[in-house]
């Protein structure tokens, strides 16, 4: 490593420790040239989770952009913050694990994720998201979600 004051690339570690998460490691070095002392930290850089978007471009998987859409859909209906919070991090930890190790997920896959958990939460809502996230052109597509809603309420 580089020493700070004179430049040198040899020294020594004279102490490591770990942070309490296991995430970093804290070394305290010593420049084998000059003898100056100094603090290294050490993380694992993960690959970013990226969305692969219907056009084929990809993008870093942003969990605000899913939690906005899911605010605006629930805006003005009788839904708890905590509950959307809670809708909005059951979403984060799937789209996590459905990425696995490749670390990608398609938007598709996000969008029918936010669908079946709204779903759940309130149909409303989750006409609103579909309307927008599916691109409903005219009133036919509305009348033909919400139909096959009421199937499924049956």
């Amino acid at each position: 490593m580089l020493c700070p004051h004179c430049g040198h690339m040899d020294d020594k570690v004279l102490e490591s420790r770990q942070n309490s998460s296991g995430s970093t490691i804290r070394r305290r070095r010593e420049c084998l040239a000059c003898g100056y002392r100094f603090t290294s930290y050490e993380r694992i850089e993960e690959k970013p989770l990226m969305v692969v978007k219907r056009d084929g471009r990809r993008e870093p998987f942003d969990i605000k952009k899913v939690e906005r859409g899911i605010r605006i859909t629930t805006e003005k209906r009788h839904i708890g913050q905590e509950t959307i919070e809670q809708l909005v991090q059951d979403i984060e930890d799937e789209v996590v694990l459905k990425a696995g190790a490749k670390r990608e997920i398609s938007s598709k896959s996000i969008g029918e994720l936010a669908l079946r958990k709204l779903y759940t939460i309130d149909t409303v809502a989750y006409i609103r998201f579909a309307s927008v996230y599916r691109a409903f052109d005219n009133v036919d597509q509305f009348v033909e979600e919400i139909e096959s809603i009421t199937h499924k309420l049956k």
